[in-house]
C-alpha cells in the first residue's frame, strides 16, 4: 500500500482531491458554517489552513460536486443549485493603483 502524498504548499481544494492528497475532511463544520450561521469572521494564524477552507467554500458554493464523492457533505448539499462567489485577495504588496488595475476598485 502506498501512502498518499502531504499537500505542502497547497491551498487548493481541486488540486488536493485530484491530485490524491491527503485531505482531512473539513466540509462538516463548512455546511455546519453555511447552514447556521449569516455573518462569519474567519481568523486564524498564519499557515493554519484559512485558504484552503475558502477554497473549499468556493467549490461547494460553485456545485462541483464531483470534488465532494466521499466526504460529508457529498449527500447534503443541493448541488443543482449554484451561487455567485466573489474573491478578493488582499495578499502581497498591492497599492491602489494595482486594485483598481484588477477592478477591486473602481
Amino acid at each position: 500500500m502506498q501512502l498518499k502524498k502531504l499537500p505542502i504548499g497547497i491551498s487548493t481544494f481541486s488540486k488536493i482531491i485530484e491530485g490524491d492528497y491527503i485531505y482531512i475532511d473539513k466540509t462538516k463544520e463548512a455546511f455546519d458554517l453555511i447552514s447556521n450561521h449569516s455573518y462569519v469572521f474567519l481568523s486564524r494564524p498564519r499557515r493554519f489552513g484559512k485558504s484552503l477552507f475558502l477554497d473549499t467554500l468556493q467549490e461547494i458554493f460553485e456545485g462541483n460536486k464531483k470534488l465532494f464523492e466521499g466526504l460529508y457533505i457529498y449527500d447534503k448539499w443541493d448541488w443543482e443549485e449554484s451561487y455567485p462567489v466573489i474573491k478578493i485577495s488582499f495578499s502581497g504588496n498591492r497599492d491602489t493603483t494595482e486594485l483598481k488595475k484588477s477592478q477591486i476598485f473602481i
